[in-house]
């Protein structure tokens, strides 16, 4: 028995301990600290942090205090700048939830109507719902009835129809939270609240961990290459100068060796240098500008991003955006408006008509028309625009562009689901009832249809019915207009049909272009949607997912039929799931992600969110539901296909220039870890000092990751091949360039330190001061010049080079920069200027690793080998 008068104040505390509250439980947000903490967790900053730890514990007597605080603000700041970044989009997205849970609902307590927020109901609770109302709960109708908006539950725009529970409940009578009131009044009965809600189930899945990011699995694999590279080297240093120290300078003598090993003060100092040797080859050898330099790249491109209409939440999911090979999208909202209108009207004569201005030609059809679209319908039109009722009346309302002829309604008999059609009793010169709704219902009860002239011809039901099944297959919904001008209202029957109005949630025109290139792309595009087959199909055609004979179309209860295995064989021909259920999608997004596939998934409602969630990238679209932005890592804010498109290749692009950089550090690493190897054995102890490593590894890399961070995304990217979740972060190609210019730099470097032909271009000193003040130009100007070398695979350095101005500005500056510590530097620097003759000299050498690469780009490009990043 069902209390009227709702719930006393004593029966909402029993209820609220016994069901729990409205409010949506949360797992706990992880603070800023914590969340700066995790992010120590990056494979680079370990190798580090390793480093860093080794030089503290053993070797602090002879503590290298410069190039530790280079590691140490190499960590801090990357850590620090993703912290910041990620813990910003919680918070807002913490704001607009707070947000969300302060709607106010009607409720009846007490015998009193009074106002609450929506986390203030409880199990028990009556709440009055109205037109643009959304539903607090779970609960049953138990007065009036209600259309109903369902398309964050389910993904389909038209309306669902509620109505007073009389016997056994069904979905008729039930009505879910999020949903929201398309018109007329009810009161509902709160059967379940919070998490317990269908609503609430949906957002207990989004806690659930997201899979490692494509990028964080690739750098987890490039952190073990370059430490394994690293520890060798380490290694083969470490022996190489205890063999030096201990065999060669005891002239291999075996007593000489026995009394060098056995002199344990000397031996403990020749293994803490060795120890020293090693520390620095493994801190030269792992690229300490990559942390940040991603942290940069993400964080430039977010803020890009946005004026594009693309809000990144994770700032990894940009460069994962750019990694998909398999994209689900929603239909309703994001392929489609999302809202209903009417397309044309079909006359009884199966005349197709654009626009009901086009009927003015036929005073008499055009008049009785405008009489039934206006006045069978529960919207008002206000300002020209229609209010009120639900979405269907609405957008034939919006049809109605001529004036409105004067009626009076005498009786309305709305819209029900069980009569499938709307009717109403009006009087102009004489009474009318007029008719709407279903074809298969409407049609057999009419016996003519008035032509466009105004005169009734016998209706032939067959031909009529196929050309409503033909419209229906082209994913357009009909209801069907008819007529009674006779007295006897009790009789529905002998009805006149005026025709039918073609309703469809209409695709977005960018979506075409937006899938097109997404396909173009490389990248897999799959429908799902709650439509049935054929709308599904005509949908897909339209947009050009469906291209070819061979591409797959299925429903819900064909994808249950078939095993994980069976989905794996089939899931390259499948374009559309219609009848798709929320379970259907995260199946899809496992099966996928099993197979090594890197997911996007595209949605707008909460059905969505769990699928968003379990996705490598999601994107929400801006129109959407909370829940469902909430478990993406992007939000569309124009709700346009086109910008998914767009993140893609500002996704592909950050990669790009993620592999740009590394070319270059591990280029300009890989030359002083030869030089610190063989250094030594030349008779250079140390051919770039403890200041100029600091400089060269921390100032410069850092300098240089920010002008590779604004590299132009161009649509030529949108042309290639998906990446492989697997594919590791250095291909061949960066391969070739790292090994054959790092060579080429290490030689030149050798060459210009021992040859007498280039030692007679300076100026002789004991010291060799002005050498080796020389060298450290040149390599800092080695490195730039291999900058322009790294960001491009043509032969042409400039190309698109105009749209970086940041790397102009950041090259300028290091240049500036070198050029002081190389005439002001002093001792700190060991750099004591140099003449005109030898800049030139030395830059002119340093500007030779351009044309060599040239070498290599020209034979890579005529045995056609892979020809970039």
């Amino acid at each position: 028995m069902i209390n009227s008068n709702g719930l006393s104040k004593k029966e909402v505390e029993e209820s609220r301990k016994k069901y729990g509250t409205n409010e949506l439980l949360q797992k706990k947000q992880k603070s800023f600290f914590h969340q700066f903490i995790e992010t120590l967790g990056d494979p680079i900053i370990k190798i580090l942090l390793i480093a860093l730890a080794i030089k503290t514990v053993f070797l602090f007597r002879d503590f290298d205090w410069f190039e530790t605080l280079g590691i140490v603000i190499a960590i801090f700041l990357s850590s620090l700048i993703s912290t910041i970044s990620e813990y910003g989009s919680e918070k807002a997205f913490e704001k607009l939830q707070e947000e969300a849970s302060k709607i106010k609902c009607k409720v009846k307590r007490s015998g009193k109507l009074e106002e609450i927020t929506m986390d203030e109901i409880v199990v028990g609770d009556i709440v009055k719902l109205e037109t643009g109302d959304r539903v607090p709960a779970d609960g049953i109708i138990i007065e009036g009835e209600l259309s109903v908006d369902e398309s964050s539950l389910n993904g389909e725009a038209r309306e669902a129809y509620k109505e007073k529970v009389t016997g056994e409940v069904t979905d008729k009578n039930l009505v879910y939270r999020g949903t929201v009131v398309y018109s007329k009044t009810a009161f509902m009965k709160v059967e379940k609240v919070g998490n317990a809600t269908y609503y609430g189930k949906l957002a207990l899945e989004l806690q659930e961990s997201n899979p490692d990011s494509p990028l964080k699995l690739r750098l987890r694999n490039l952190a073990k290459t370059l430490s394994k590279i690293g520890y060798i080297g380490a290694g083969l240093v470490s022996l190489s100068y205890l063999f030096s120290q201990v065999v060669i300078e005891s002239h291999f003598s075996l007593p000489l060796i026995i009394n060098t090993v056995t002199n344990a003060p000397l031996m403990m100092g020749y293994i803490l240098y060795a120890l020293t040797l090693a520390v620095t080859i493994i801190v030269v050898a792992v690229p300490e500008g990559l942390p940040m330099m991603i942290t940069l790249v993400l964080s430039s491109n977010m803020k890009r991003m946005l004026k594009n209409n693309v809000l990144v939440r994770k700032l990894v999911g940009i460069e994962t955006a750019g990694s998909i090979n398999l994209l689900f999208t929603d239909k309703t909202g994001t392929l489609t408006k999302g809202k209903l209108d009417v397309i044309g009207f079909i006359s009884g004569s199966l005349k197709k008509y654009n626009t009901e201005v086009e009927l003015s030609i036929y005073p008499k059809f055009h008049h009785l028309l405008k009489l039934s679209l206006v006045y069978n319908n529960e919207s008002n039109l206000v300002e020209g625009k229609a209010i009120g009722g639900n979405i269907t009346d609405r957008a034939i309302l919006n049809f109605v562009h001529s004036a409105i002829p004067n009626a009076r309604i005498i009786k309305q008999t709305p819209f029900s689901s069980k009569m499938k059609y709307a009717a109403t009793v009006i009087e102009t010169d004489k009474k009318i009832q007029l008719f709407k709704g279903a074809p298969e219902v409407l049609i057999g009860h009419c016996v003519s249809y008035l032509n466009e002239n105004g005169t009734k011809e016998t209706l032939v039901p067959d031909k009529v019915l196929a050309k409503v099944n033909d419209m229906t297959k082209r994913g357009i919904r009909v209801l069907a207009v008819a007529y009674n001008d006779r007295y006897d209202y009790k009789v529905m029957d002998k009805l006149t049909l005026l025709g039918f109005v073609l309703i469809k949630d209409e695709v977005r025109e960018e979506a075409i272009e937006g899938v097109k290139m997404v396909q173009e792309a490389g990248i897999q595009t799959v429908m799902i949607t709650g439509d049935n087959k054929n709308t599904a199909l005509a949908i897909g055609k339209e947009v050009g997912i469906v291209t070819s004979e061979h591409d797959l179309v299925i429903t819900s209860s064909e994808l249950g039929n078939y095993s994980d295995e069976e989905v794996k064989k089939m899931l390259p021909n499948l374009k559309i799931v219609a009848r798709s259920l929320p379970q259907d999608k995260s199946r899809l997004v496992r099966i996928s992600e099993e197979m090594g596939l890197v997911v996007g998934m595209t949605g707008d409602g909460v059905n969505d969110a769990p699928a968003l969630k379990k996705a490598d990238v999601g994107f929400a679209m801006g129109s959407g539901t909370e829940v469902a932005k909430e478990a993406s890592e992007i939000v569309i804010l124009d709700d346009n296909f086109l910008s998914i498109s767009k993140a893609i290749l500002f996704g592909r692009t950050i990669f790009k220039s993620i592999r740009k950089f590394i070319i270059f550090q591990l280029t300009v690493n890989m030359c002083a870890i030869f030089l610190s190897i063989v250094g030594p054995f030349i008779g250079v102890e140390t051919p770039v000092t403890i200041i100029q490593m600091l400089w060269i590894n921390m100032i410069m890399d850092t300098l240089a990751g920010i002008a590779f961070a604004y590299e132009p995304p161009l649509k030529e990217y949108m042309r290639e091949k998906p990446k492989k979740r697997e594919e590791n972060i250095i291909n061949r190609y960066m391969m070739d360039e790292i090994l054959f210019t790092g060579s080429y730099s290490s030689l030149l470097c050798v060459f210009f330190l021992k040859s007498s032909f280039i030692q007679q271009f300076f100026r002789v000193d004991p010291s060799d001061k002005y050498l080796m003040t020389a060298f450290f130009g040149l390599f800092i100007f080695m490195g730039i010049f291999n900058c322009f070398n790294a960001r491009t695979n043509r032969l042409n350095l400039v190309a698109n080079l105009y749209r970086n101005r940041a790397f102009w500005i950041i090259i300028s500056l290091i240049v500036v920069v070198q050029l002081f510590l190389i005439y002001f530097g002093g001792s700190l620097f060991r750099s004591y200027g140099l003449t005109l003759r030898e800049l030139v000299v030395m830059i002119c050498l340093a500007i030779t690793v351009i044309p060599v690469d040239w070498v290599r780009k020209i034979y890579l490009k005529r045995t056609k080998q892979v020809t970039g990043v």
